[in-house]
C-alpha cells in the first residue's frame, strides 16, 4: 500500500531563474516591434531587414556546440550570466548602430550570448527542480516565458514612439537588472552549484541517442521549432491576406494563441507529475494537429480565432511536458554539455527552415497546403511518443 507524500515546495532559485526568463522574455519582445524597421532605417530592403533576425538564429546554431563544452568546464550559472552578459552588451550596441553592418554584427554577436544562457538554463532548472514536481516547476518557468514574450511587444511598441534606438536600450538595462539578480541570488546556491573540484558526470549523446524517450524529445524539438516560426510568420499572413483582415487583427491571432499557450502550460504541468509526460505530448500534439488542420480549411475568422487558441493550448500541453521529460532524463548526469546542446540545436533548427519552408509551401500552393504540413509534423511527433515509455520514475512512498 503506498503512502501520499507531502509535496515539495517551490525552491527559492526557481522562482529567481522564473523572474529572469520572463525579464528576458520581455525585453525581446520590447525589440522585436524595432529592429525590422531599425533595419529598414538604413536604407536597404525587406529581404535584408529580416535577415537581421536570421542572422540571430543562425549564430545560435553555430556557437551550439561550443557552448556545451564551455558548459561542462565552467559550469551553467557561470555560463548563464555570461551570455546574458553578451546579450546586453550587443542590444546596447545595436542602439547605438550606425550602419547596417553593424547592426547585423551586433545582433549577430547576441545570438552566440543567447544560446549560452538558453542551455546553461535548462542546465540549471533540471538540478533545481524536485522530481515530483518537475512538471509544475516546468509549466511555471515556460508560462513565465510567454507572458514576457506577449507583454513585450505592447510595451515595445509604445516606446518606439520615442525613437527606433530606445527599445534597444531599456532591454539593456533590463538584463544587466537581470544580471545581477542572477548572480547575488544565486552565487551561494548550493543547488545551482556544481562543486568545481569534484569529478562531475556528463551524460554522452550516444548513450541518450540510445533512449526512445530522448530521440522523440529532440524529433518535438525540431517540429516545435517549426510550429513557433509558422504561428509567428504565417497566421498574421493568413489573416491579412487570406481572411482580409487588417493588421491589428492579424497581431491579435497571435495574441490568441498565446493565451491558449498560457492557460494550458501549468494545469499540464501538474498533471505531468501525477499521471506521467508521455500522455500530455501524445494529447497536446494531437490537439495542436487537429487545430492546425481546421486552420487550414476555413474561410471564418472566427473558426480561425478559435483554432489558434485551441493550438496554443496543445503546444501549452507539450511545452512543459517536453521539458519535465528531458529534465527526467538527463537528472544525475551533473551538466547536460552535447544532450542539452543537441536538443537545443534542434530545436533551432526548425525555427530557422520553418519560415523558409512554409513560406514557400504557402507562396507556391497556398496557405492550406502549408497548414496541412504542419499538422502532419505534428500528428507524427505524436506518434513518435506512443511507442516509448514515460521518463517519469514513479517513486514509491
Amino acid at each position: 500500500m503506498t503512502q501520499k507524500t507531502a509535496t515539495p515546495t517551490m525552491p527559492r532559485e526557481v522562482w529567481v531563474m522564473v523572474s529572469a526568463s520572463f525579464v528576458i522574455a520581455l525585453g525581446y519582445g520590447v525589440v522585436a516591434p524595432a529592429l525590422p524597421e531599425f533595419a529598414r532605417s538604413f536604407n536597404v530592403g525587406v529581404t535584408a531587414a529580416s535577415a537581421i533576425v536570421s542572422a540571430f538564429a543562425i549564430m545560435r546554431l553555430v556557437f551550439a556546440p561550443s557552448t556545451g563544452r564551455l558548459v561542462n568546464r565552467f559550469g551553467e550559472r557561470p555560463m548563464y550570466l555570461l551570455g546574458l552578459l553578451i546579450v546586453a552588451l550587443s542590444t546596447l550596441a545595436s542602439a547605438f548602430a550606425q550602419s547596417y553592418w553593424q547592426l547585423m554584427l551586433f545582433r549577430g554577436l547576441g545570438g552566440i550570448g543567447s544560446v549560452m544562457f538558453s542551455v546553461s538554463a535548462m542546465g540549471l532548472m533540471i538540478r533545481i527542480s524536485p522530481p515530483a514536481i518537475r512538471g509544475r516547476v516546468s509549466g511555471l518557468y515556460s508560462s513565465s516565458f510567454v507572458l514576457g514574450s506577449i507583454t513585450g511587444p505592447l510595451l515595445g511598441g509604445a516606446l518606439v514612439g520615442f525613437g527606433l534606438r530606445v527599445p534597444f536600450v531599456v532591454y539593456a538595462v533590463a538584463l544587466f537588472g537581470a544580471i545581477a539578480v542572477v548572480h547575488l541570488q544565486l552565487r551561494d546556491s548550493t543547488l545551482a552549484t556544481i562543486d568545481e573540484n569534484a569529478s562531475v558526470a556528463v551524460m554522452p549523446l550516444a548513450s541518450a541517442m540510445r533512449l526512445g524517450a530522448y530521440r522523440s524529445a529532440v524529433a518535438t524539438a525540431a517540429i516545435f521549432g517549426w510550429v513557433y516560426a509558422m504561428r509567428v510568420s504565417l497566421v498574421p499572413l493568413y489573416f491579412a491576406i487570406v481572411l482580409k483582415q487588417p493588421n491589428g487583427v492579424a497581431g491579435l491571432a497571435l495574441a490568441t494563441y498565446a493565451c491558449g499557450d498560457v492557460l494550458a502550460m501549468m494545469p499540464a504541468g501538474r498533471l505531468s507529475d501525477r499521471i506521467g509526460r508521455r500522455p500530455l505530448i501524445i494529447v497536446g500534439m494531437i490537439v495542436l494537429a487537429l487545430a492546425t488542420l481546421t486552420l487550414a480549411l476555413t474561410h471564418s475568422v472566427g473558426i480561425a480565432f478559435a483554432s489558434t487558441l485551441v493550438a496554443g493550448l496543445g503546444t501549452g500541453m507539450v511545452s512543459p511536458s517536453q521539458q519535465a521529460a528531458l529534465a527526467d532524463i538527463m537528472f544525475g548526469h551533473g551538466r547536460g554539455g552535447p544532450v542539452l546542446v543537441t536538443y537545443q540545436m534542434s530545436q533551432d533548427m526548425g525555427t530557422v527552415i520553418g519560415p523558409v519552408a512554409g513560406g514557400f509551401l504557402a507562396q507556391e500552393w497556398g496557405f492550406p497546403t502549408a497548414f496541412t504540413v504542419t499538422a502532419i509534423l505534428a500528428g507524427c511527433a505524436a506518434a513518435a511518443w506512443i511507442a516509448v515509455r514515460d521518463t517519469m520514475v514513479v517513486r514509491a512512498a
